[in-house]
């Protein structure tokens, strides 16, 4: 079985996929977001947020990171836009210079919600970057990537 590009139709051209005949299912994803901060920045941190002029900025970037989920099919060419059922932003501290931040996007629908909880990570991590800016700009996000889904034609899971 040779895979091929799902969103390219038979002349190679973009395609959305046709979801009309699928079963609804319930779905879940997981995305994670890990963002280097260097000291200066992670000296602000009171509890478990930081204040900056701007506002609180963890729970700011918990409200830009729902709000980017629900918009994903306004932001990538071809998905789907999906009514979600819950979608939530947890950010933590992973270590003494960076943080985690785990958005989760569930649905019961005809298609999975990886690009969206993908985009909730990223968008919220954008955030924490803006936010802190003023400090520095020696932060990276270092990483976004898919940490689970259930529903759909197969489960993921990384360890």
């Amino acid at each position: 079985m040779s895979k091929s590009f799902s969103h390219l139709d038979a002349n190679d051209n973009p395609s959305m996929v046709d979801v009309g005949d699928k079963k609804v299912t319930k779905r879940s994803a997981t995305a994670r977001a890990l963002v280097f901060l260097p000291k200066e920045v992670m000296q602000q941190l009171e509890g478990e947020d930081m204040q900056t002029k701007k506002g609180p900025v963890f729970q700011t970037a918990i409200l830009a990171g729902i709000m980017g989920a629900k918009k994903t099919s306004d932001l990538i060419p071809l998905c789907h836009p999906l009514g979600l059922n819950k979608c939530t932003v947890d950010i933590s501290v992973f270590d003494e210079n960076h943080i985690q931040i785990d958005c989760t996007a569930t649905v019961d629908g005809k298609t999975g919600v990886e690009m969206e909880a993908l985009t909730g990570a990223s968008i919220a991590a954008l955030t924490v970057y803006d936010m802190c800016k003023a400090f520095t700009h020696d932060m990276r996000i270092v990483e976004v990537k898919l940490m689970s889904k259930k529903g759909g034609k197969r489960d993921f899971s990384r360890s």
